[in-house]
């Protein structure tokens, strides 16, 4: 049913830039207008509204307890890192040059050593591996921690590309390289992607990165890609095997069961605020978010319509029901705004089922439902309103990843040649085999700011044991090609 204008609706704020015009716009009015995040004083850096630090809570929530359910225990280790560390593995410091931020005076001189503000805690915390591990006994090792990161960001955009973000990241060291890759995937699939997909109704493809696009230091980089609402892929998260590059830089070795000295093989990965970026691009709308409920901060509003004493009786014992039920609600009477002001609020910040309470419905028994991710409303019997509640609430999140997943379709086309993906990657993504690619091919894609987003087999698996270089192995490849954040 179509969304109808609410009893005593009042005068709104200015209508949101239609995506279809100006997609980046869009994105920063919503970011604004829903009170999720502001600029900081310091250029690329962010202030996150108590709204949108609520999503990042539940999101790190859900992480969280996949991530201990996968072994991890949570840590944390210091901001500050010697630069001498990040030296100790060029292939990773020179990944991170142009983004570092190094400190030189501190107590009002300067430093004997600069230290670096962490971009990332490989080096950090493999120092500690290097006393922790001696013996097969202590492996595997698996840490976690959440943290602040930063990386000196030349074109910031709020919750994508910030100077400092928050981010948790994943460090483990194993006893053998089997494991080690088991292990990385585990969290690419077991946590990121079942909390992308299950979770915040993200549909992702996931594969490797090419050697041009992975993680500096690692030896394979896996990734789950996300298409936007303008067809563009966000990066939403990265797993990635390391290999005994680190091992060998900072002398990472155990006493195997017959009393050999071997290095340890490792993983890394790390997913950031940049998924609260994510869900505003893949799902949001015109009106403004629309939120899987597992994320959203508020489940519930009810409001009342009109300042009279049994609207707000029924509304308030309303709220009592629902919070009875489990359900995160509030009770939103303030009269003193507009009626159609704070249900424009609301869709713009997205509660996903709002509960009208007006004297015309309650003077037949009944209140209305409105399901912001349709914006239709139904009415219902207030004594069947909290069924109704909890039914809408249960379709939100399937019907927003079937949304998702038709558009990802329905935008990814095949391809023969590097010119048509790039015609292609204009509006959605592009397969084609990676053989037509290869890394000649990606540097004509990026001259088109285009880039090979993640290689699969061509029924979209992942080749595990893959080495990219590897002629034979790059026949059997798909390129999913597309602009990216």
């Amino acid at each position: 049913m179509a969304a109808a204008p609410p009893e005593d609706a009042g005068p709104a704020k200015g209508a949101l830039t239609p995506r279809a015009v100006d997609f980046p716009r869009w994105y920063q009015e919503v970011i604004a207008r829903a009170e999720l995040a502001d600029n900081g004083p310091v250029r690329g850096t962010m202030v996150i509204r108590p709204w949108g630090y609520a999503i990042w809570e539940r999101f790190q929530a859900e992480l969280d307890r996949r991530i201990k359910e996968a072994g991890a225990e949570n840590a944390y280790f210091p901001l500050f890192i010697p630069e001498s560390y990040l030296r100790l593995e060029a292939e990773h410091v020179e990944g991170f040059s142009p983004e570092l931020a190094v400190v030189t005076y501190g107590g009002g001189k300067e430093l004997e050593e600069p230290v670096v503000v962490r971009p990332t805690s490989e080096t950090v915390i493999n120092s500690f591996f290097a006393k922790w591990v001696q013996s097969h006994r202590d492996l595997p090792m698996l840490l976690n921690q959440w943290a602040n990161v930063v990386r000196w960001e030349l074109r910031p955009r709020l919750f994508l590309r910030t100077s400092e973000f928050l981010w948790q990241e994943g460090h483990t060291a194993h006893a053998t390289e089997a494991d080690a890759r088991s292990y990385a995937l585990r969290i690419l699939r077991d946590v990121y992607r079942s909390t992308m997909v299950g979770t915040a109704a993200v549909p992702v493809l996931t594969g490797h990165k090419t050697d041009r696009e992975r993680f500096a230091g690692a030896i394979r980089t896996w990734t789950c890609e996300g298409m936007m609402g303008d067809g563009k892929a966000l990066q939403m998260g990265t797993s990635h095997e390391l290999g005994q590059n680190f091992a060998r830089a900072f002398g990472i070795q155990f006493s195997d069961e017959s009393g050999v000295q071997r290095y340890v093989w490792q993983t890394s990965w790390g997913v950031s605020t940049r998924l609260v970026g994510a869900l505003v691009m893949a799902h949001g709308d015109d009106f403004g978010l629309r939120l899987p409920p597992a994320l959203a901060p508020l489940e519930v509003v009810v409001l009342v319509v009109r300042d009279e004493a049994e609207v707000r009786r029924t509304a308030a014992g309303l709220v009592e029901q629902l919070a009875a039920a489990g359900y995160r609600v509030r009770l939103d009477d303030r009269t003193g705004t507009g009626f159609g002001r704070r249900t424009i609020d609301w869709e713009l910040k997205c509660v996903p089922v709002r509960v009208e309470v007006g004297p015309r419905d309650l003077a037949a028994g009944n209140v209305t439902v409105v399901a912001r991710h349709r914006r239709t409303k139904e009415v219902v019997p207030l004594s069947g309103a909290v069924a109704a509640v909890g039914a809408t609430l249960e379709a939100v999140a399937d019907e927003l990843r079937a949304e998702a997943g038709r558009t990802l379709a329905e935008r990814t086309v095949d391809v023969r040649s590097v010119e048509e993906a790039v015609e292609a990657a204009q509006t959605g993504f592009a397969r084609l085999p990676w053989a037509a690619v290869g890394l000649e091919g990606e540097g004509r894609l990026a001259t088109h700011a285009v880039s090979v987003r993640c290689l699969q087999l061509p029924d979209g698996g992942l080749a595990e044991d893959l080495v990219i270089g590897d002629e034979e192995g790059a026949r059997s490849l798909v390129a999913v090609v597309g602009r990216a954040y």
